[in-house]
Parts: C-alpha cells; structure tokens; sequence
C-alpha cells in the first residue's frame, strides 16, 4: 500500500511536470538551459517524491520521523492553515506508519514500480507536449503586424511597451496601451488613446496555428472558446522565446475581474491586480486608423 500511494503520488507529479514543462516553460534559445529548467523547476516534484519514497523503503525504520519531519517543515515553509497543516501531517504519518511495518513482495517489483512507472508517465504525456513545442512557427518579424482573418482585421503592436516580456496587473497594460506612440515604441507623455487591449472575442478569434487562423468563436453565454484547430505558441501572435504564455484581454467579468487568454485559446479570468511573469499583454488598433505607419508584414489568415 506504501509502495502504490508513493507510485501514484509521483505519476501525478511525472504527468504534471512533463505537461506543464512544454506548456509554460521550454521558452529558451538554449536546449541546455530548457532541460535545466524542465528538472528544476517541473520535474523536480517528480524526483523528490523518487528519492524520498527510495529512502524510506531501503530504510523502512527512517519512514516516520522522514515523512512526518518533511511534512512539518513543508507546513512551516509555506505557513499552511490549521486544518491543511494537520491533515498533511497525519498523511504522513500514516504513510510513514505503512512503510515502518510494511515489506513488499517482491521486493524487486515494488522497487520496478516506484521507480520506473514515473518515468514511463512523464515519457508518454510529454511526448505530444514536446512535439508541439518543437515545432512551433517563429519568423522572428515582432515588429507591429497587421493580422487578417476569422471576419477580423487588427493591428498588433511591435516589441515593447506595447508588447512586454514581463507580466503586468490589468490596469497597468491598459494604462501603457492608452500612452503607447502610434509606432508603438515608446510611451507618451500623455494618452494618445490610439492603442487599446483586444476584446476576448478578439483575441480569439485573432488566435493562429502554424501561421493561419485557428478559427476561434467566442461564446459569451457559455464563457467557453472554441476553435477549428488547437491554437498554439506561433507568430505572428506570439514570441516562441517568451516565458510570456497569456495575454489580459479589455473584457471585464466584474469589478475586480478581467479575462486572459492562452496561446493555445484557453480563456480564464483572474483578479485585475495579479502581475505574474507569465501573464502581460499586446496592444491593438483599428487598420483604419491613418494615423499608424503600418511597415509592410506578414498577416494571418482564413
């Protein structure tokens, strides 16, 4: 039982971290420092789980104090509430308790299944993950880009102030859309009221795949996007080498809500103040505007 409750706790963590890995990480121009990041900061879950449990069924005398030690100090670190922090630890325990009396057999297969199902998980859910990723469409024009399609004419801003690579609150990527210069590369003085955020409609049905539209439909009703194709991380929408993987849109869900959308079309809400590295914006204007000196580009469509 000790052996199965360890094997599935590092399965999730395995699925989790491969998925999420090529998801939100997996951003740089270096392969080095992808893997380092994928082993740090995604897979490392997976890992401490793998030693741990490794530990304590070598050493099944050391299962109590481990567990139970590792779950206080967690609750300690992260200042877990009250109830959390005692169901955690009793977790523990118990888990402690069935390691300190338990003695699979055979002993080589609960050392097979603790060891190798993680790995064989993280494998299986990361291949497509890794796929996509590997393939994603970068033209390296982020300059400003005049995107067509899905019944849909805008203009993005280029690289900059109005196209950051660190996360903002909501207020403050309205606040730099409503300053950004009509090229989009610096931010006025005063509010030029030429640059705005997208709507969610917009910014889904804006949504690209290899380059082309993805044919998104937005459906206020429901809150739910859908799409003729998954959206991904490609230009001319999106930075392949960008930790930047949503973007706050102009829709508001109340007072202290606002939409963000996903490379890959999810749409969520979040509070307005959240600022998260991942989480930025990229601002849009009306082709008709004659005002923006529009360089010629390459334009998503139907």
């Amino acid at each position: 039982m000790a052996v199965f409750i360890s094997t599935v706790a590092a399965c999730f963590w395995a699925f989790w971290g491969s998925v999420e890995n090529f998801h939100e990480g997996w951003f740089s121009t270096s392969i080095w420092q992808n893997i380092l990041l994928m082993f740090v900061q995604y897979l490392s879950p997976m890992l401490i789980v793998l030693l741990i449990s490794a530990v304590v069924l070598q050493w099944p005398r050391l299962a109590i104090p481990v567990l139970g030690g590792l779950a206080l100090g967690a609750v300690l670190f992260f200042r877990i509430r009250f109830v959390p922090a005692v169901l955690s630890v009793a977790v523990a325990l118990c888990l402690g308790v069935l390691y300190h009396f338990g003695r699979p057999q055979p002993r080589l297969w609960a050392w097979r299944c603790l060891l190798v199902l993680p790995v064989i998980t993280a494998l299986v859910c990361g291949a497509y993950p890794a796929w996509l990723a590997a393939h994603r469409f970068d033209d390296g024009n982020y300059g400003m880009r005049r995107i067509d399609g899905n019944g849909l004419s805008l203009i993005w801003a280029p690289e900059g102030p109005g196209w950051p690579t660190k996360g903002v609150a909501w207020q403050e990527a309205k606040r730099r859309c409503r300053y950004l210069s009509e090229d989009g590369l610096s931010l006025a003085e005063a509010p030029r009221n030429f640059w705005r955020l997208p709507t969610v409609d917009e910014a889904v049905r804006s949504s690209v795949f290899r380059g082309q539209n993805a044919g998104g439909v937005w459906d206020p009703e429901a809150h739910r996007a859908r799409y003729r194709v998954t959206p991904e991380k490609d230009s001319p929408l999106w930075k392949v080498h960008s930790q930047v993987i949503y973007w706050w849109t102009d829709t508001e869900a109340d007072e202290n809500h606002a939409y963000y959308i996903s490379y890959n079309g999810y749409v969520l809400l979040a509070p307005k103040r959240l600022v998260a590295g991942y989480l930025a914006f990229r601002c849009v204007c009306e082709p008709g505007n004659q005002k923006a000196a529009m360089p010629e580009s390459i334009t998503a469509s139907d």
